[in-house]
């Protein structure tokens, strides 16, 4: 929660917004260390996916890398693993929204070959932030 927390400051999840996505079957999650860290006190990054096996839609539902981890490519790594799962669950279609006011992240999107298709106005509260929702066509056969 502390990541989230640093990361998303006023549109953070709750912590009961978080155990009830972590408990889903149908949602998974990534979390990344730093190199070294044996008690893994702290997170470098994590990030999360809904995608029941067999449906052709899927959702990156967050992403949060720290402060002193980003621009050093484990946004991507994580995104790429996301994609990977999501093409093994059989989906065909990976959705997510990201803030108009984060060109970083949606560079990054735009790389793996996500497309914007639409905005949904003041979706980040209380900030009034629109969102960018993007699609990303999954290829079929679960060859990621």
């Amino acid at each position: 929660m502390r990541l989230e927390t640093v990361t998303f400051e006023n549109d953070a999840w709750s912590r009961a917004m978080m155990l009830g996505d972590l408990s889903q079957g149908y949602c998974h999650y990534l979390v990344a260390f730093r190199p070294g860290d044996d008690d893994a006190a702290e997170l470098s990054g994590y990030a999360g996916l809904m995608s029941a096996r067999g449906a052709s839609d899927a959702d990156i539902q967050t992403i949060a890398v720290a402060p002193d981890a980003r621009r050093q490519g484990l946004g991507r790594l994580m995104m790429e693993a996301l994609i990977a799962e999501a093409v093994s669950r059989g989906a065909r279609r990976l959705f997510l929204e990201v803030r108009a006011d984060n060109p970083g992240a949606q560079t990054l999107y735009d790389d793996l070959g996500f497309a914007p298709i639409g905005v949904r106005r003041g979706y980040y509260q209380p900030d009034d932030v629109d969102a960018v929702v993007m699609r990303l066509d999954l290829p079929a056969g679960g060859a990621a």
